[in-house]
């Protein structure tokens, strides 16, 4: 069955270049009314200009499609929430939000000024916040709305001189899963991609073979798949060169201590079984590994 956005209404940060601008021509292609944001500054953050929003949105009326652009600041809340007006007055709803903007600030963590951590976490993680709030009352009401957030491999598993990154793009998922179940009584679906594609952030990180295998439609056709209306809900998909998996967070089976013996050389003694991922389980939620702690406390005392 081919996915369809026929009627839909879809807002796409960072829309301007790279993954976003890929996002947003499939999705008009494929039948949304589009709005284009993009904040129009460099890979650090700094200058703005709206001639790339305004190129997409020009691409996509030739195409025969409607788009709108906007140059919100994503980290600026007023800013993000008249972005939404004017999206819901062009337009009369909004079912589709694809959080894709991003900047770059990388330095080791020691060499990190705690202003350049700041401004990568607000982008990341509080402009996604700030969109997904702008838009959420609007989905509730309408009782439908799909969520993207945007991870990374640096935070889900780390990676040097990205400290502001990564906590940025692992508390994404945190959001993630927080909202994908608040929303479900709504048919709000929030799910987090994790590309590893070809773009202005990675065109000097890349090798030349890896950036011409990995352009941004090798991504997109996942991202479209996590907004449409048979997404599923609080899946990290990882998408990079048209190969995909699925990521997500696990604990090992819990191991009972005896409180008389509880003591730091015990669970040094006992680490190998604490950490042993071959009974790791997955949680659907939090209330999930509480009952697995609870149980496991009752059944070693009794």
């Amino acid at each position: 069955m081919t996915i369809r956005f026929d009627g839909r209404v879809a807002i796409v940060t960072g829309a301007g270049n790279g993954l976003g601008r890929m996002h947003a021509l499939e999705l008009a292609r494929r039948g949304a009314k589009l709005v284009i944001n993009d904040f129009g500054g460099s890979r650090d953050g700094k200058g703005g200009s709206s001639d790339a929003a305004l190129a997409v949105v020009e691409e996509i009326r030739h195409a025969g499609g409607e788009a709108i652009a906007n140059g919100a600041n994503v980290a600026d809340f007023e800013q993000v929430t008249a972005m939404v007006a004017q999206a819901k007055a062009e337009f009369g709803r909004i079912d589709i939000l694809i959080n894709n903007a991003g900047i770059l600030r990388d330095k080791s963590f020691s060499k990190m000024e705690m202003a350049d951590f700041r401004a990568v976490v607000d982008v990341h993680l509080m402009g996604s916040a700030y969109c997904t709030k702008a838009v959420w009352e609007i989905m509730r009401e309408q009782n439908y709305g799909r969520v993207l957030m945007t991870t990374s491999a640096a935070g889900l598993f780390g990676n040097f001189g990205q400290a502001n990154y990564g906590s940025a793009k692992v508390g994404l998922v945190g959001l993630m899963n927080m909202l994908g179940i608040e929303g479900t009584k709504n048919d709000i679906r929030v799910n987090t991609l994790a590309p590893m594609a070809a773009t202005r952030m990675t065109e000097d990180v890349f090798p030349a073979h890896l950036l011409e295998a990995t352009g941004p439609e090798t991504v997109t056709p996942g991202a479209l798949y996590l907004v449409s209306e048979n997404a599923p809900n609080r899946v990290v998909l990882g998408a990079s060169g048209g190969v995909f998996s699925t990521m997500r967070m696990v604990d090992t089976a819990p191991v009972a201590i005896p409180v008389s013996e509880l003591t730091p050389e015990a669970v040094e003694a006992r680490f190998a079984q604490i950490s042993d991922w071959s009974t790791a389980a997955f949680r659907e939620d939090a209330g999930q590994q509480v009952h697995a702690y609870v149980t496991r406390m009752q059944a070693a005392r009794g």
